[in-house]
């Protein structure tokens, strides 16, 4: 085992108006992907991924503008979403090596990252725990389909190729790391995005924020300026 030891059992029960709406709307996500790609793991990776990379992008950007706004300490959720971001997006650029998108799989990411984005600020803005209690239950159910990834590999019915060049760097996976490895601490991010996620909405309820999964160790992107100086 490559990524560290999750517990896929975890749910958040819904609790509330706002609960049941945000776990309603994720299945009804879930229902879409399943209908459009069905056990096509490694192009719902390439798509759903693109989506997954806009909330923490957008949640970090409107927590810095509230900050400025109220001369306020974050409690480091700027830099907790910034990095959530990030982090969905290497794993972007990793399945579009696995998993080379289509020509219409593009036209759906271009218009489901439009779609989604505006919607997500939207209701970021309108109820901020609502927008990430949608997110932990996203990350939910993205745990439970790189689980189905994971059978469907040692099924025998995805192949299991080498790992990606820039998942070898990323994850400082050995040399001889195969794509297993990479869903398993892909699984393992989308694991620790999960409960972030619903801490920072327990939080923001009143509520007690709960353990969070450990992050496979990743390398830390910096800026080209930064080597250049």
């Amino acid at each position: 085992m490559t990524g560290p030891a999750i517990d896929l059992r975890i749910h958040h029960k819904p609790a509330g108006v706002s609960d049941t709406v945000a776990f309603g709307f994720v299945k009804a996500l879930r229902f879409c992907a399943d209908t459009f790609f069905a056990k096509r793991y490694g192009h719902r990776a390439v798509v759903l991924e693109t989506v997954a990379a806009v909330p923490g992008m957008v949640g970090a950007t409107l927590n810095h503008l509230k900050c400025l706004r109220r001369m306020e300490s974050d409690k480091g959720w700027i830099k907790t979403l910034m990095d959530e971001a990030e982090n969905e997006r290497m794993h972007l650029m990793t399945f579009i090596e696995v998993a080379k998108p289509t020509l219409f799989e593009r036209f759906v990411v271009v218009a489901a990252q439009w779609v989604f984005y505006l919607f997500f600020f939207g209701l970021y803005l309108v109820s901020s725990k609502t927008a990430h209690r949608v997110v932990g239950y996203f990350e939910e159910e993205a745990v439970i389909s790189y689980t189905h990834y994971l059978a469907e590999i040692d099924e025998g019915r995805s192949e299991n190729v080498a790992a990606p060049q820039i998942a070898l760097d990323y994850w400082n996976l050995p040399a001889n790391a195969t794509l297993r490895d990479v869903v398993e601490v892909v699984r393992a991010d989308e694991a620790h995005h999960r409960d972030v996620n619903h801490s920072f909405a327990n939080e923001l309820a009143g509520m007690p924020t709960g353990a969070i999964a450990p992050c496979p160790p990743h390398v830390v992107l910096e800026p080209n300026w930064k080597t250049a100086a």
